[in-house]
């Protein structure tokens, strides 16, 4: 370097000052196009080119069936992070029983926010989610929900994204209707091998204060104009709505609709109302998806934990019967009482399999052939209710749980289109669902009991879920 002349002091003042107005320069430039899109709001790790193909995409087992069969939700903590040991043994297990479909969210529950500012994309944890479901060999499902902060009159910028529930829970404004279809399309294109969107989750915004009702011509509006983007990405693509909560009260309330009641409770009369509009208006639609509790909105299990599962098997045949026999999903059901903080922790965790055995048994004897188990993982620990595998934080987690065996043993035995058969049973506190080839018998009971199935003597335990042979 001495040759150059490098060792005057001079020569490095003026050196150290050129590359000092270099870099500035060089920063001020690169300042003004991260921040030129979104009038000043950050664009610090997007991208412009969000619909550019991500990683492989595969054939998935249902690209083509309107009718997925029987999965799980991915919330804020899945296997797709943790040890590798850990996340390749959960992908192993779901890819050795076939794939199980599996529902993530744009936004929320695992992915951040996709489109931070106009124009500008993050899709890190959404691309770590699609990959982690075409590597357990599953069917990807799209939910489209929830919006970028911008199209909901909150601030554009990766560091404006609102987290609350508040927030997270806004419906897009009207005048954001179509670039959230925009959006829709840009997933779509991302991940070719995605065939099935649900629009929107629970009719989350979309409620009119003044008349105190849904909001159901607002959502149509939204729906409508997201079914014809994705058609026109490409034909095949399915897509469903309107994804409305089957909120249940006491048969005397005011509210109660006369359509659909049972020793459970009924549905809300505006539930009814925000249904018929959807179904009426609607483009079109692939598939019905619905959500809902065996429980009131009060929580309470009417007259029993156990027999507040019938309103799945009640709604589940007048869905149905109001659109024509669509191809139903339930996004999400639920049939333990959430606490204060969302949490289904109280109940043992035989007691709660058995509930939720009952509880999909419902829901086929409904017609339901899709429904999707919203799997409340752990980020840590061992302790996990209702989990379908353990934390995988370290390589000892992913292994299986309870819930685990009975989702995907339901998932393979009542698949869809399966025949269900008549099955004889002596005892009123087992419940039972069969094919000509298994029998599901559960034990309603928290003590022991026998009950002759199919002429056959049958000793269950407290809360047993067994599975027999014909």
């Amino acid at each position: 370097m001495g040759r150059h002349g490098w060792n005057s002091g001079a020569r490095r003042w003026r050196l150290t000052a050129l590359l000092g107005v270099g870099v500035a320069a060089l920063a001020l430039v690169v300042t003004l196009l991260n921040t030129l899109p979104g009038n000043g709001a950050s664009t610090e790790g997007t991208t412009r080119d969000g619909d550019k193909v991500h990683g492989s995409p595969t054939v998935t087992p249902d690209a083509t069936n309107p009718e997925v069969g029987w999965g799980f939700t991915h919330t804020q903590y899945s296997a797709d992070e943790g040890a590798a040991a850990a996340v390749k043994r959960v992908e192993g297990r779901l890819a050795d029983a076939g794939g199980l479909p599996q529902i993530q969210h744009i936004m929320g529950w695992g992915a951040d926010n996709p489109e931070p500012v106009e124009g500008r994309y993050d899709f890190e944890a959404m691309d770590r989610r699609i990959d982690f479901v075409r590597a357990s060999g599953s069917t990807p499902v799209v939910t489209l929900c929830c919006a970028p902060d911008w199209m909901k009159g909150g601030k554009a910028g990766v560091d404006h994204t609102n987290w609350s529930q508040a927030a997270l829970e806004t419906a897009p404004e009207p005048e954001h209707f179509e670039d959230f279809a925009a959006l829709a399309v840009t997933v779509a294109k991302r991940y070719p091998d995605v065939r099935h969107f649900i629009v929107w989750n629970e009719f989350k915004g979309f409620w009119n204060d003044a008349e105190a009702r849904w909001d159901h011509e607002g959502y149509t509006r939204l729906y409508n104009l997201v079914y014809k983007a994705l058609k026109k990405v490409n034909p095949d693509i399915m897509v469903g709505g309107p994804y409305l909560v089957m909120d249940s009260v006491d048969p005397r309330a005011a509210e109660a609709s006369t359509a659909v009641r049972g020793a459970w409770g009924a549905l809300d009369q505006r539930t009814v109302d925000a249904f018929g509009y959807w179904n009426e208006h609607k483009a079109g639609a692939d598939f019905v998806v619905v959500d809902g509790s065996s429980y009131t909105r009060d929580d309470e299990l009417l007259p029993d934990e156990f027999t507040a599962t019938d309103k799945f098997t009640a709604v589940s045949q007048w869905v149905r019967k109001q659109t024509g026999d669509l191809p139903l999903w339930w996004a999400e059901y639920y049939v333990e009482p959430a606490d204060g903080n969302d949490d289904r922790k109280d109940w043992s965790e035989a007691r709660r399999v058995a509930v939720q055995a009952t509880g999909m048994m419902a829901l086929a004897k409904g017609g339901t052939t899709s429904a999707f188990y919203w799997n409340p993982e752990e980020e840590q620990g061992t302790d996990c209710a209702g989990c379908l595998w353990t934390p995988t934080e370290t390589a000892r987690g992913g292994e299986k749980l309870p819930m685990y065996d009975l989702l995907s043993r339901f998932g393979r035995e009542f698949r869809p289109g399966t025949g269900y058969s008549k099955v004889s049973v002596d005892n009123a506190d087992v419940r039972v669902l069969a094919t000509d080839k298994a029998v599901l018998a559960v034990n309603t009971l928290d003590r022991q009991t026998s009950a002759k199935i199919d002429g056959r003597k049958v000793e269950l335990q407290a809360y047993e879920v067994k599975w027999l042979k014909r």
